[in-house]
């Protein structure tokens, strides 16, 4: 096999030449449904084996490490993170030429078997599945298909920890678009999901949670930073010493698919989560024994931009999320899912969500009501938002948006006072995507621990400032660059048009009733 590391355009085409292999049999939305379980076994055999080499090493021979493995599961025991049957070890895998969908769909029940944890997450494709009396995909595309995975380790140094999150996400996008729809998801880019994790900056023990997890790439990265804080190496992999606490994470997905693939990922990094399937705005996971939300030191999401909820959502809310800041309107959803995680977080707690740079400018500067912009001013008011990072455009999958992060404090460093931080030029370009580099990250971060005002990055700005401006808090509002104005994206303007009407839907009914008690009738519209 090859010793390369995946890069995100290695990676696109080989998952399309893996896809290419069984697509002339397989309706497209369904390749993902095979070749994902495929590349969490070719994941989970390669952590395997890295696991048992780094053994060899300690004991000085591979030959020593597989008979302590196979002994010490002999009696129940593990001295690996998990077991992978000898019938399931990728070398194995390779070598079966007749026979290929049954013993797939044998393999991954056994991997559930000997892994508890993987029941209901791996063991749900029938490779040998018929339709019609034909086999869906016969053994010949299946053979081309396990040896172009094998081209790649997937091993824990060889990939990023949310390689099943990327996958996926190509996938969608790659099929679910080819027939004319949206993928509908968004996969939080890697160096995104790495700053945020530094701004929250995790202690052991800690609560984290995510309310829409995808594929648990946020949470995964909370994990991996206290690792590299307070982690040490042992048998040449970074792990916590056992006097360090883990994080304790908790997700909520909706989509079965990637509800799954979380399980797979929190399972492969021996993370400490509880994963839930559900609709997180109507019907939250995780509550308490009186039946309210529980709270979480820390909240990390990245919810899809602007969706859109019937406003009954909000106001027959059993949970009251939304009674002391407002209602959302039914046009975007992204301060109803702020007023989610602001509930969900504890009497210290601290949030950083990514969203639609509408969010933070979205009604200032209107004559009259604007829901967001007065959720915005409440949560201004009350001294809670802490700092806002606007980002670069077309960082994001489906979107070429910039997008921001804001994060939310109940206990700020600094009361009274809001950092603002214009990232929208630290990028390097990249096709098909630009992308944040390390050295970028670790800027925009550091001005973040040291909350400085630096010229053309970042601005400190008091509540009253932000009151003076109407409650924008779009960055490129206060700190000035060398391109002029800012252009207000499509997107942009369109949802603020579908608020507009929703709000003006709302007064011209109000000011019917108001007529017909005063007995003048109806409201006649142009």
């Amino acid at each position: 096999m090859a010793a390369e590391t995946l890069d995100l355009p290695t990676l696109e085409n080989w998952l399309w030449d893996a896809a290419c292999r069984i697509r002339g049999p397989v309706d497209a939305p369904k390749f993902k449904d095979y070749i994902l379980p495929l590349i969490f076994l070719k994941r989970l055999s390669d952590v395997f084996e890295d696991e048992v080499n780094n053994l060899a090493e300690e004991f000085g021979s591979a030959e020593i490490a597989w008979k302590l493995v196979e002994e010490a599961h002999h009696h129940g025991q593990s001295i690996v993170r998990f077991y992978l049957p000898p019938e399931a070890r990728w070398n194995v895998i390779r070598q079966k030429t007749v026979g290929i969908g049954e013993y797939l769909t044998d393999v991954m029940r056994s991997v559930a078997r000997e892994n508890p944890k993987l029941h209901g997450v791996i063991d749900g494709v029938d490779f040998n599945a018929t339709a019609a009396g034909q086999r869906i995909i016969d053994d010949s595309p299946l053979a081309e298909l396990i040896q172009v995975l094998s081209k790649y380790r997937l091993g824990l140094k060889d990939v990023e920890s949310d390689i099943l999150g990327r996958a996926y996400e190509y996938l969608l996008r790659k099929f679910a678009e080819g027939q004319g729809q949206s993928a509908g998801e968004f996969y939080t880019p890697r160096e995104v999901a790495i700053l945020m994790a530094r701004i929250l900056e995790p202690e052991p023990g800690m609560t984290v949670y995510d309310p829409c997890c995808g594929s648990g790439g946020l949470l995964i990265k909370c994990h991996l930073r206290l690792l590299e804080t307070h982690g040490e190496i042992q048998n040449g992999q970074r792990r916590l010493p056992a006097h360090v606490a883990p994080l304790k994470l908790y997700g909520q997905e909706i989509n079965p698919t990637t509800f799954a693939m979380a399980r797979m990922n929190v399972f492969i990094h021996e993370m400490e989560a509880d994963i839930a399937i559900g609709d997180t705005m109507r019907r939250p996971a995780f509550t308490q024994n009186d039946g309210s939300l529980m709270q979480f030191h820390l909240v990390t999401a990245n919810p899809m931009w602007n969706q859109k909820f019937s406003t009954e959502v909000y106001e027959h809310d059993p949970f009251g999320r939304f009674t002391f800041f407002g209602i959302p309107p039914g046009s975007s959803a992204d301060w109803g899912w702020i007023q989610h995680m602001y509930t969900s977080l504890n009497e210290r707690g601290k949030m950083a969500v990514v969203l639609d740079t509408g969010a933070v400018s979205r009604g200032s500067g209107n004559q009259g009501s604007n829901r967001e912009r007065d959720i915005r001013k409440a949560f201004v008011e009350q001294d809670l938002v802490e700092a806002v990072i606007q980002l670069p455009e077309n960082l994001f999958y489906n979107t070429n948006a910039p997008g921001i992060i804001l994060v939310i404090n109940k206990v700020k460093r600094h009361p009274g006072e809001i950092l603002l931080i214009n990232a929208s030029k630290l990028y390097s370009k990249g096709r098909p995507k630009n992308y944040l580099t390390e050295e970028h990250v670790e800027h925009i971060s550091s001005v973040y621990e040291r909350w400085a005002a630096e010229e053309g990055l970042s601005a400190i700005i008091t509540n009253e400032e932000a009151a003076h401006n109407d409650y924008n808090l779009s960055p490129g509002r206060y700190v000035v660059q060398n391109d002029g104005e800012e252009v207000l994206p499509l997107e942009e303007a369109l949802v603020q048009l579908q608020e507009a009407e929703e709000e003006r839907s709302v007064a011209d009914r109000e000011l019917e009733e108001i007529l017909k008690v005063l007995g003048l009738g109806g409201v006649t519209h142009d």
